[in-house]
């Protein structure tokens, strides 16, 4: 850092501030000694004003015209000494053409949000509204946090198993008998809970700083919220309101803390971000940050100068620009460097490949550049490989062989096999096999698929099984809201009922659904709660819930030890056979690595009616000895025998697990299992995993 930066300019007088020409490549406000430095760009504007108040202000004690001869091309920089950073907030004003058929909207009125800011004023609690988008401020930081020796764990991908949370939701509920609920303290409370089911990564819903209170509403007597976050207002500051004390010029330590503990118990962080849209909204929406600085750069516009909706959230960012390709870059490498997140999840992610004009391009610069980028180049880059304006990637995002995506197509397939939907065995054993199909093992290797049935978006796993349909009421939109073709099945009852025929089934198809998921090929992610029976009670797009809704009910965990102890132990048996992650030497026995049976062992051949598969896996652990587990399921409403693959003298087929019954540690399944030779008897609608052992 430079110290004495009087030394290097002429000193000139503002307003009463001493002040010289800034660090044009520092974006943002930096540090040096009792001197700021604060940079902007834009390509549109004609003068650009430095405005300070003091914190927690709403009027400025201080406006600063910053001159003509401190700007460089699109760039103003301005260093201002003598500046107490923990007594001053700041933001910009801007003036320039208003022309909003051509997409130039600028007033000079207007105080905005400098988007490079490290933290932001104006909602530090929750639920607690301060004022309009005028009283975003940005703060100044020093990003001056002690990692110590930190070293990453840089898992594989393909080793992940995923635990897709919200902070808030996490621990919000009093149940989750946590000191400091709803924020990043309280997720580290739970460290030891995550540590004891099993899970080595950890993907947090949108944590940059968001406005929960946009479009909230009341509706029959609650208040409704954008409680998920994705409406970012800052992109390089953390949501305030998730830190348990107010963390003024420090904001992040905590989420630092929770990163760096995180870590050290072997568990990745995966930050779910959201670069497809903007909290500024369309036409209707305020102008406090993008749209005030470079409205036409920022977003995809109409050639009349509407906004182009890709996103289905009002606006779309206009990710290929070259200018907005850098924010990007330059967002992504902050949260690297300075927060050493292992990973992120790319909302709306095929919006990041369209072109200006809104068309998909064939190798989008952006994706290519974010691929190749070498402070990037050990994080886990994960797409949605999908947007709201129909464009549909699973399986043909971009890759370079650096990018992974949520496998939709893994959701929708299992979940329809798992029902008994017809015509589907032949798809769910391409999904459990990594989907070879649709990701070329010899180009994308273990690496491109993430395998999931259930997310923040959808039913959570119980409501799957338990309604037929939708219930979203509560969120003020006549239930038109939220995915329709949610693939459920209530098993025979919508909701709650008292039926312990339909609620064992439950419980079964629920254990059905883990079972296969840790026997699947590729990275793994459930969503918070899943493994304890959590329920919306029937809604699919709880966004706007921040209630027993959305928060997890940790008490269903008294209720639903089984799930829990159930789910633990599957994550133990991935873990304990490399060969379902990956390809391994092959075994002794001859096997192939992956191989596919129906009720006949080697008979890959399907039909519509076809409802039980079996899905082999073969080779060696690490230890050199052979490996072999073979995944067999019957989604058919009667009993089926399975015909195991024929073993030499001195091994046999072991059933290490039985969704038929009542999941226990002490359980020894291979005796409860019917067997007949080769042949193994599944219950109706269960799942059995055997391995092979040595007979004594």
């Amino acid at each position: 850092m430079i110290d004495d930066t009087k030394n290097y300019f002429p000193i000139d007088e503002i307003n009463g501030f001493k002040v010289r020409p800034g660090f044009y490549t520092m974006n943002g406000a930096t540090t040096f000694n009792k001197s700021v430095s604060f940079t902007i760009h834009s390509s549109n504007a004609v003068s650009c004003e430095l405005v300070l108040f003091k914190r927690q202000r709403k009027e400025p004690f201080a406006i600063i015209p910053i001159p003509d001869c401190y700007r460089i091309g699109d760039t103003w920089s301005i260093l201002v000494f003598d500046l107490n950073i923990y007594e001053v907030e700041y933001c910009f004003r801007l003036d320039g053409p208003y022309i909003p058929e051509k997409g130039l909207i600028f007033n000079k009125h207007q105080n905005i949000l400098d988007p490079y800011a490290r933290a932001v004023t104006g909602q530090s609690v929750w639920g607690k509204k301060i004022g309009d988008n005028d009283c975003y401020h940005g703060r100044i930081c020093s990003d001056q946090y002690d990692w110590g020796n930190f070293v990453k764990p840089e898992l594989p991908l393909s080793d992940l198993i995923i635990y897709e949370l919200h902070v808030r939701g996490f621990t919000q509920h009093e149940s989750s008998n946590v000191r400091h609920r709803g924020t990043f303290a309280g997720i580290t409370e739970k460290i030891p809970y995550l540590k004891k089911l099993g899970v080595n990564a950890v993907e947090l819903m949108p944590v940059f700083e968001f406005d929960e209170f946009d479009g909230s509403r009341e509706i029959s007597g609650h208040e409704l919220m954008n409680y998920w976050g994705y409406n970012t207002t800052c992109f390089f500051a953390p949501n305030t309101s998730y830190s348990a004390s107010i963390e003024y010029n420090h904001e992040g330590d905590e989420l630092k803390r929770l990163i760096k503990k995180l870590n050290e118990n072997n568990i990745e962080v995966i930050l779910d971000v959201v670069f497809n849209h903007t909290a500024e909204g369309d036409e209707k929406g305020p102008a406090f940050s993008f749209k005030a600085i470079d409205n036409s750069v920022f977003y995809m516009l109409t050639p009349d100068g509407h906004y182009f909706n890709f996103s289905g959230c009002g606006n779309t960012v206009n990710c290929n620009h070259p200018v907005v390709q850098k924010f990007i870059l330059e967002c992504l490498r902050y949260w690297v460097i300075e927060y050493r997140v292992d990973g992120f999840r790319f909302d709306l992610a095929s919006i990041l490949g369209r072109n200006e004009d809104g068309s998909p391009m064939l190798n989008p610069p952006l994706l290519k550049n974010l691929a190749y980028d070498p402070i990037l180049s050990k994080v886990k880059l994960i797409a949605e490989a999908w947007d709201a304006g129909g464009l549909y990637q699973v399986g043909s995002f971009p890759s370079w062989n650096r990018w992974s995506e949520w496998n939709g197509k893994y959701r929708d397939d299992i979940r329809c096999f798992l029902k008994g939907d017809s015509g589907k065995a032949e798809d769910a054993a391409k999904r459990i096999m990594g989907s070879t199909d649709l990701y070329n093992p010899l180009f994308r290797g273990n690496n491109a698929t993430v395998n999931f049935i259930t997310c923040h978006d959808g039913f959570t796993l119980y409501d799957l099984y338990s309604y037929n349909h939708k219930h979203n009421e509560a969120n003020g939109w006549n239930n038109a809201d939220g995915d329709n073709g949610c693939t459920s099945w209530n098993c025979g009852a919508e909701g709650e009922t008292d039926d312990m025929e339909v609620n064992n089934l439950r419980m079964r198809l629920v254990k059905n659904a883990f079972a296969v998921l840790m026997c699947s090929r590729g990275a793994i992610m459930f969503f918070a709660g899943d493994e304890f029976c959590n329920t919306q009670f029937g809604n699919n797009n709880a966004y706007c819930q921040d209630n027993i809704v959305s928060w997890l009910d940790w008490d269903r965990m008294k209720k639903y030890s089984e799930i829990t102890d159930f789910t633990a132990f599957m994550i133990d048996f991935r873990k304990k056979h490399d060969i379902i992650r990956h390809d391994t030497l092959p075994c002794s026995l001859g096997f192939p690595m992956m191989s596919i049976h129906n009720s006949t062992a080697w008979n890959s051949s399907f039909a519509d009616y076809t409802r039980t598969i079996g899905i082999m896996f073969a080779g060696k652990n690490s230890c050199g000895d052979d490996d072999i587990v073979f995944l067999a399921i019957n989604a058919y409403w009667e009993s089926q025998s399975v015909e195991l693959p024929h073993l030499p003298s001195g091994l046999y087929w072991y059933v290490e697990l039985n969704t038929n019954f009542i999941y226990s540690a002490e359980t020894d399944y291979n005796s409860f299992t019917p067997k007949n030779g080769d042949f193994v008897t599944l219950y109706p609608r269960s799942v059995v995993v055997c391995t092979v052992r040595k007979s004594d």
